[in-house]
């Protein structure tokens, strides 16, 4: 059985947490919030999956030194815009060789690096550690499902096959399913881009548009993350599998997503700041926007949904208008 820190206490890395202490490995969670730690430590039960049984086995602490001593897995399921500062407190505790899974989905806007690249990014630092097998996982995998064990499927992504298979090992059991690819970049891609795509389809939902509205943001998303994957050397069966149109799919359509709420919201006419207030999580697709808009620039590729998105998130676009846009587009082949 393995040692594992993880690094996040909120629902996404609970619901792992929970899953791997069940399984009989040594699992220890951190929190930046002391207050999320006294929590659930004193109730055993997590604010936002209360359906949830919190094993009596799993540990917690306030240290992050702590939770990255003597660990065989770092799992980092922190949001995407916390991924750079936490592996900054957590550098000088880890060890060269560390194997880290990163759960989180987003790309850096003032890098365009990918969480992974993040981590290694500051890991790196002033000589610091370069041996580090960083690992994505990546899939249709809604926190609330995996925390009551419904069948699930994901991905683990690494150029080192090995690091891959090692963590499919750990993480694979009769309820999580994992599979493994080597094109990380192209599953952190799918990953990111999935989340928008989810806020241009709330927002259609919101307008009061139906399934045929949505099915054709989804597909015509999945041509738009392969498209822009394809220019970055990501291999295009990456975005024909779990972690592209899988996640696209749970993220488009189920309301446990958050992205889907929000845009449904921004469809009913509610602000950003409005929208976000009201799902009281974090929205990951409104902090990528930044990214894709710069990608869609270095690429020089067309990204009409995303653009759609960003339009009516931070330039204050009417969806109504978003929508006409999108539909009145010059008549192409498909």
């Amino acid at each position: 059985m393995a040692k594992i820190g993880v690094l996040g206490a909120g629902t996404w890395g609970m619901a792992l947490a929970r899953m791997l202490c069940n399984m009989g490995h040594e699992v220890q969670v951190w929190s930046a919030l002391p207050q999320e730690i006294d929590q659930l430590s004193t109730t055993g039960v997590h604010p936002k999956l209360k359906d949830m049984v919190i094993p009596k086995a799993l540990k917690y602490t306030k240290e992050i030194q702590a939770v990255c001593t003597d660990k065989d897995i770092l799992l980092f399921a922190v949001p995407s815009v916390f991924v750079r500062s936490t592996a900054k407190q957590a550098a000088e505790y880890m060890k060269d060789g560390q194997v880290i899974v990163d759960v989180a989905k987003g790309i850096e806007a003032s890098t365009l690096f990918t969480m992974t690249e993040v981590i290694r990014d500051e890991l790196n630092k002033e000589g610091g550690l370069d041996n580090v097998k960083l690992v994505a996982l990546s899939g249709p995998t809604h926190a609330e499902e995996v925390a009551i064990d419904l069948p699930t499927t994901i991905v683990s992504a690494c150029p080192d096959l090995e690091a891959a298979q090692y963590v499919q090992q750990i993480f694979m059991n009769p309820k999580f399913r994992v599979y493994t690819n080597t094109d990380i970049h192209g599953v952190e891609i799918c990953g990111a881009f999935k989340n928008i795509i989810a806020l241009g389809t709330g927002i259609a939902r919101g307008l009061g548009y139906g399934d045929n509205t949505a099915a054709a943001l989804i597909t015509r998303g999945v041509k738009e993350m392969s498209a822009l994957g394809e220019l970055m050397g990501c291999k295009p069966e990456t975005f024909n599998g779990l972690a592209g149109i899988g996640d696209l799919i749970v993220t488009c359509t189920s309301l446990h997503s958050r992205n889907l709420t929000a845009g449904m919201l921004l469809g009913k006419g509610k602000s950003r700041d409005e929208a976000v207030k009201e799902v009281g999580m974090v929205v990951e697709g409104i902090y990528a926007l930044d990214a894709a808009m710069q990608l869609k620039k270095k690429y020089d590729v067309e990204l009409p949904i995303c653009e759609m998105v960003n339009d009516i998130v931070n330039e204050g676009l009417s969806p109504e208008i978003g929508e006409k846009m999108l539909m009145t587009r010059m008549g192409k082949q498909e």
